[in-house]
This record gives C-alpha cells, structure tokens and sequence, in this order.
C-alpha cells in the first residue's frame, strides 16, 4: 500500500476485500487497460473477473446474495478499479445504482426477482434520466409513459446511456400524468419504469431500440449508447415501488449515491497519475540529474499529493455520511466537484512531467488525460455541484434577522 489516500478506521473484511481488490487491479486490469482501451473494447474477461470476487454483489443485502457492504467500501473498491482503468468503475456504478434504487424503493416482487441474479451478475443493471435535448435540466424530461390497461406504453428518445448495450435492465425516467392533474410540479410527474431486454445493440425488444455505442473521445470500453422508446409496453408491476410519481425522488436518491462514486473515480484516477509522474520523474533525466531533483518537478509532486490526499478525505466523509443514513447531497456534491477538478489537475501536472513523452500513446498518462474530463460532466457538472452545494449552505445558515 502506498502512503496517499489510507483510510481510519476499516474492519479487517473491509482491509481484506480492498487488498484483493488493488491486487486483482495490478495484476489483471492495469497491464491490458492502455491496449482494450485504445480499441474501445470491452474488457469481458476483466468483468468475469469481477463477478467472480462478488464486486457486482458488494452492497446487495446478504439475504439476496450479496456480500450486504457499506458505501464506504463500495467506493474505496471503485477507487481502485479506476486507479487501473475508469471505464471499469463505469461497468460496475451503472450497475449498482440500479441495484441501489431497488433495495431501497423497489416491491418485494421487484427486489425478489432481480437483486439476487443482479448480485451475481447475471442481470447487469444501467439507468437513464438524460435525453438528447435536456442535458441537466431533468425537469425537462419529454419520454412519456401512459397507461393501458395491465401496462404502460412508452415512448421517447433517451441519451448518454452507460451499459446501454451490455445491459439486461435498464430503470428509466418518464413523465407519467397519470394521477396526477396539469399544473402538478413536473418533478411530481415521473415515473421510474424497470425495462427489461435483451443484451445487445438494434431493436432488443418490440419498441425499444439501442442505436450502437456512442463514439467518445474517452471513457471507452464501456457502451455508452441512446435507448429508442417507440410503443414499448411495459407491465404495470415493473413501475418502481410500484406507485408513479416518485420516479424524481427516487433517481435523486440513486444520483446521490453515484456522486460519491464518480468522486471516488476522481481519486483513482489522480492516484494514478501521481504514481506516474512520480515514477517517471526520478528516471527521466536533465541537466546531469533526475528531474524530481529539480525544485519545480518537487513543488509539482508536492500539489498532486495533497490533491489525492484532500480529495480522498472528502469523498470517504461523503460515503460516511451517507451510511450512517445523514443526507449528503452537500457532502456528496463538495466531494464530486472536488475531486473531479483535483484530478483534472493532477492528471494535467503528471502529462506536463512526461513532455514530450505524455503526448504519445505508447504511455499511460496519454489515455488518463482523455479520461479526466468525462468527470468534470458525469452526474452533473461542476456548475450544477455548485448550485447544490450554493442551496444547501443557504439552507445551513439561513441568516435570522
């Protein structure tokens, strides 16, 4: 174990799962990452390996199979999947919301049938709140779910799905007006919908087509893909919780949850970096010495650690807190925003001690720097962190005058 980023106060299980977690990432995903990577490939053996050790399981309740762990050791294991390859970490959270999302506010019928074969694997979960037009203004959601009869029929253009194609449910947000009178909040107006179908890519059920993966600059690996909703029934007893109108509710509860995740990938992601800047700066060398010699490599160095180090404080607070079964959106959103500008930060800091060198796909730094942005945006970006993190103060310390 490195000295960056320990965290007080672990259960020996908590110490154990983590330790073959860094192993399993040093061994099977940090030495083929760079290569899948630059063939955006998806990493099927890497996943194998994960259903293996459980990880798809690891905070599903033990009475469905799990192994019933903490946020906290979720997204200590999620640090390090990214410290070897963030897209790895994208498989897994898509996964554990849906998952998340049901233990919480799912029937006993839903939980029932899915949250064991979900444990093992074998039902792989991804959710969609985005669409084309919206970006983070999910108020704005236009899909449509309307009732007939024993189903509902839905309809409309969903985006910016991760596991779209390799996914086998997917829980999505529609406006559902059913019960619910014009003039009604929109955010009281929505539904979570739990959409089963087949893994793949074209119409993988009647009315519900997944276009292909969506070409991106980073994040690659995992499929990330639009889902088409053209008349697809859906049956009743597939409405999350089974009542319409707490779907914003309940994707609100799961975003929360992957904001501690995206933050955790941020401090995989620059723990990375530093461990190559780190490296490479005491075997390049200039002037007659290796560059960490050279004050400014130091004073570089310095900045990167006590980024990683900041930013993992904060986001091991925000999983804290939400175990312990607090609200966290302000800790949540402080740790996401932190973390995610940290590690844009200290990847660019790591490329600059590679020079020349950083610009070439032959180093590892070359794909952590294309990764990087992807969580300046994903579960909302800095701006919207900052406008939840601007509301909740004001809630805080509401001036009494």
């Amino acid at each position: 174990m490195t000295r960056l980023a320990q965290t007080a106060g672990l259960t020996e299980v908590q110490q154990e799962i983590l330790s073959t977690v860094r192993d399993f990432v040093d061994k099977e995903i940090i030495p083929v990452a760079t290569r899948l990577e630059h063939r955006d490939e998806y990493p099927a053996e890497i996943v194998e390996g994960l259903k293996e050790l459980g990880l798809f399981g690891l905070m599903i309740p033990e009475e469905y199979g799990g192994l019933g762990e903490s946020l906290l050791t979720y997204a200590l294991c999620v640090e390090e999947i990214a410290r070897g390859w963030m897209s790895v970490s994208g498989i897994i959270n898509t996964h554990f919301i849906v998952a998340y999302m049901l233990k919480q506010h799912g029937t006993q019928e839903q939980k029932d049938t899915f949250l064991p074969r979900m444990a093992l694997g074998e039902v792989r979960g991804a959710f969609s709140m985005s669409e084309p037009a919206l970006g983070s203004d999910v108020s704005a959601i236009s899909s449509k779910g309307v009732r007939d009869g024993e189903e509902y029929v839905l309809n409309g253009q969903k985006m910016w799905l991760t596991n779209g194609g390799t996914s086998s449910l997917v829980a999505v947000l529609c406006r559902s007006d059913e019960g619910h009178p014009e003039g009604t909040a929109p955010h009281k107006s929505m539904t979570t919908f739990l959409v089963e179908k087949e893994p793949g890519f074209g119409e993988v059920r009647p009315g519900l087509t997944i276009p292909g993966k969506i070409d991106k600059m980073g994040y690659k690996g995992v499929d990330t893909t639009e889902l088409i909703m053209d008349g697809l029934r859906v049956p009743a007893n597939r409405v999350l919780g089974g009542a319409t109108g707490r779907g914003f509710y309940q994707m609100m509860d799961g975003v929360e949850v992957g904001r501690v995740n995206v933050a955790a990938r941020g401090c995989g992601v620059a723990q990375r970096a530093f461990e190559l800047g780190v490296s490479y700066a005491q075997q390049r060398q200039t002037f007659g010495k290796p560059i960490a010699q050279h004050q400014a490599i130091q004073f570089k160095l310095a900045e990167m650690a006590t980024k990683v180090e900041a930013a993992h404080a904060m986001m091991v607070n925000a999983a804290r807190k939400k175990d312990s079964g607090e609200r966290n959106d302000l800790e949540a959103g402080m740790a996401k925003y932190l973390a995610s500008e940290y590690c844009k930060e200290v990847v660019e800091d790591a490329f600059r001690i590679h020079g020349g060198y950083g610009f070439s796909k032959e180093y590892e730094i070359e794909r952590l720097y294309r990764e990087a942005p992807m969580l300046l945006i994903g579960e909302g970006t800095a701006e919207i962190q900052k406008m939840i993190i601007g509301r909740r103060l004001l809630e805080e310390y509401r001036f009494q005058g």
